[in-house]
């Protein structure tokens, strides 16, 4: 059993309106400025703002005339200037003013060098940063956490100063993953809060907005700029029945990410109603809602409800679970809300799902899994399995497990696949490790890791398989792309609730259904598993464990950010160019992508993590991942200057060099996955000028937008396949660049003849002026100039 304080002593070291008849709503005749709720119990003279939203809506109810939904009570809520906001689903784009912004230690290094290079003195609103990232699995959580401290060092040291600097709070490394933290400390009902991470949706498990973005629009909101968001969709999923036996939250939005796929979220806040929901924990919530990136939703929210009371007070917020009690009018939606798209699924119905492998919304029911595991060949002799993560890493998690461990252990069995166990948080670790939790499922086998993202996200030094080996894993986490986990691209990743992970573990067997299926014990019998069973919060209360967070000093004005001048994991930025006037004039097209391009495409994670604060280094994982269309190959593309075959970012680096500029053309839902900025910046930083594809990933749609970029889809997708990697191409109509008008690709094909395609874009007049102004931070820079 590992000690709280010999675990942690590391850390130490460092729609359209809808006509309807005007109608009045139930609203509370309470003053709510004079409720002084402190956010967090880190942030005494910080206070929740139930007023803001108090006062927008009633002008928002005034001109919209028509129930909400609870996404929109919150995200109108927060409008800069409701009064004249334009607002229509899918169409407007709403300027908001968010409660707070949380950043983690590989997307914060970026952000915080562009918030350093804008000037100003300290952050607008209350922002943390959390160092969960550069933890690599190897042996175990002491060891692991030690190493990481000492090979990162110099960028723990920049975190914790310049969060001294700006005034932010600083989450040690060792404290948990991003999203846990957020949940146990910093989510409220009715909040809206912005995060430099994909899965930042979690706190919609208590009932918050929470939008993953890039730094960039971090920044602008650290800088007390509006923030700026397309206004979203909203697709309500109706849960009928309860939630029993050895169905899950999990399984919920397991079954969602099949029905929806990938992309079915883009542009929409999927927001869970039914009697259904009161039948979740609050914990499971955030992961329903922490797994709703992986449909490309903008975020996921569920209303106010007691569970999320019950969490509120035993996570010592009892004050803001009493003003959420008397502002639930404005927490739940509107009777008669109308949604774009309506789900229904009934709890009792519900069968345990198995998604995967490569892509997290291939949904399988668990009675059905053995037949596909056969069918497709994927291996069925499972290596190993993973629970815990930002997505699955609660009390309620770990004890669900632990049942079936010692299920396990009473009939003298074992994991027969390696098992690990990642504590979403030290409180969570501590509290497990003090309730013999975490006994149990070390003396089943389990290795426990650090409180970190770990595997989640590729830091995961694997032994036990040789790259290319095929095998499969599987995991309660929320991502499983090809060689995210592991880089291994044979590796067959599948996704499940931590209950199902702890009991195919055991079983070692991917065929294993524990609902019907039987292991044999020591003694030789065949013994079935019960449906597991576990608390949903600890009934000793929690333990916080060693205390890890760095609040800013009160006097900021001796603190000196560090960055070494020679660094190799830190620079400082200097400003991209500003647009020349001109069309884009026969320039190469540096690849056409074939099929999927994700994020870890783009800019894969893993060992290049350590390069997130040094735009010049990281730049060299350029498209490494992504599939040329011409020869089938990855990291291979011909020079149009030499007609040679190099890696992608050299190639790019030599028409860098030459003054030339260069275009992407891609697939799909380019772009989807990981909220990482970097896959932006570094097309821009080597000299990129658009990238042209069918449709893309939301997210990243916007970052490239923020660095300048020209992200532009085709207006017929069939035109995909009439570019030729060879091509020049120009881009047309820069001139008259406006809101809602497409420009024109010229392709300049080899045999000397030209065609033209539309191209249509997203970009609205504000976003126009980044683009010509080289990006968002300079022309935040000239403003800030000006001032």
């Amino acid at each position: 059993m590992l000690s709280s304080k010999t675990f942690m002593k590391a850390a130490k070291a460092v729609t359209p309106a809808i006509n309807v008849t005007t109608r009045t709503y139930a609203k509370a005749a309470t003053n709510w400025a004079s409720q002084k709720v402190a956010m967090s119990n880190f942030e005494s003279d910080k206070f929740i703002n139930y007023q803001r939203i108090e006062d927008n809506l009633e002008i928002v109810r005034r001109r919209l005339n028509r129930p909400l939904t609870l996404s929109e009570k919150i995200v109108y809520g927060h409008l800069d200037d409701a009064e004249n906001q334009e607002i229509v689903r899918g169409q407007s784009y709403l300027k908001l003013r968010p409660d707070r912004v949380a950043c983690q230690d590989a997307t914060a290094q970026m952000a915080l060098l562009q918030f350093m290079s804008a000037g100003l003195p300290s952050v607008a609103v209350p922002t943390t940063v959390h160092c969960d990232h550069l933890i690599e699995a190897q042996v175990g959580g002491v060891k692991d956490l030690a190493r990481a401290i000492d090979i990162n060092k110099e960028v723990y040291d920049f975190l914790a100063t310049s969060t001294a600097k700006y005034n932010i709070g600083f989450w040690k490394p060792g404290s948990g993953i991003i999203h846990q933290i957020i949940l146990e400390n910093y989510a409220f009902p009715g909040g809206l809060m912005i995060g430099t991470d994909s899965h930042t949706p979690n706190a919609g498990g208590l009932g918050m907005v929470a939008i993953g973005v890039g730094g960039a629009d971090a920044v602008d909101v650290m800088a007390d700029i509006p923030w700026e968001l397309k206004c979203p969709k909203v697709i309500g999923v109706k849960l009928h029945g309860n939630l029993s036996g050895w169905t899950s939250p999990k399984d919920i939005i397991l079954k969602v990410a099949g029905i929806l796929t990938v992309k079915g979220g883009t542009g929409a806040i999927v927001e869970y109603t039914g009697k259904g929901v009161d039948s979740i924990s609050a914990t499971g919530m955030g992961t329903i809602c922490n797994m709703g990136a992986e449909i490309g939703a903008t975020t996921s929210l569920f209303p106010y409800n007691h569970r999320m009371r019950d969490y509120l007070v035993a996570t010592k917020r009892a004050p803001i679970a009493d003003l959420a009690d008397a502002f639930k009018h404005n927490l739940t939606p509107d009777e008669g809300a109308q949604y774009d798209e309506l789900i229904e699924i009934d709890l009792d119905k519900l069968e345990p799902h198995i998604n995967g492998p490569f892509t997290p919304d291939l949904a399988t029911p668990i009675s059905k899994f053995k037949e596909a595991v056969i069918k497709n060949d994927w291996p069925a002799d499972l290596r190993v399995g993973l629970i815990g993560s930002c997505t699955n890493s609660s009390y309620e998690d770990m004890a669900r497990s632990a049942s079936l461990a010692e299920q396990a252990a009473g009939h003298g069995v074992k994991a027969k696949a390696q098992y690990t166990i990642t504590p979403g948080s030290e409180q969570i670790r501590a509290t497990i490790e003090r309730d013999g939790i975490m006994d149990t499922l070390t003396q089943a086998g389990g290795v426990v890791l650090a409180n970190a993202c770990g595997p989640c996200i590729g830091q995961w030094d694997r032994k036990d398989i040789k790259k290319g080996e095929k095998n499969s894993i599987i995991t309660s986490y929320n991502r499983n792309f090809t060689g995210r986990n592991d880089a291994n691209p044979a590796t067959h990743a599948f996704v499940a609730s931590p209950e199902i992970v702890t009991a195919l573990t055991i079983a070692g067997d991917l065929t294993f259904n524990p609902l019907t299926d039987s292991l044999t014990g020591e003694d030789g019998k065949p013994f079935k598993f019960e449906a597991p069973t576990g608390y949903e919060l600890p009934p000793k209360g929690y333990d916080p464990g060693q205390d890890t967070y760095q609040a800013p000093p009160s006097d900021r004005s001796s603190v000196n950010v560090a960055v070494a001048p020679d660094s190799n994991r830190l620079q400082l930025l200097k400003p991209f160019s500003k647009w020349d006037g001109k069309d884009f004039e026969e320039i190469p097209i540096l690849i056409k992508v074939k099929g999927k391009c994700t994020t870890d495409h783009i800019s894969m994670a893993g060992p290049w993590l350590k390069y997130r604060g040094h735009l010049d280094n990281i730049s060299n994982n350029m498209l490494i991942g992504a599939v040329n269309s011409e020869n089938g190959e990855v990291n291979s593309v011909k020079n149009t200057f030499t007609g040679k075959y190099d890696a992608v970012p050299a190639t790019a680096r030599d028409y860098k060099a030459r003054g030339v500029r260069w275009v992407v053309v891609g697939d799909e839902n380019y772009g989807e996955g990981s909220s990482r900025e970097h896959a932006a910046l570094e097309p821009r930083f080597l000299n990129g000028a658009a990238i042209i594809v069918k449709s893309f990933a939301r997210i990243h749609e916007t970052n490239l937008k923020k660095q300048g970029m020209l992200p532009l889809t085709f207006a017929n997708a069939a035109d995909y396949d009439k570019v030729q990697p060879e091509d020049k191409v120009d881009i047309v109509g820069l001139a008259d660049f406006q809101e809602g008008k497409p420009l024109t690709l010229r392709l300049h094909h080899q045999d000397g003849k030209t065609e033209d395609v539309k191209l249509n874009h997203t970009f609205n007049q504000g976003q126009i002026e980044w683009f010509k102004a080289g990006s968002a931070l300079n022309l935040m820079r000239e403003k800030a100039a000006t001032n």
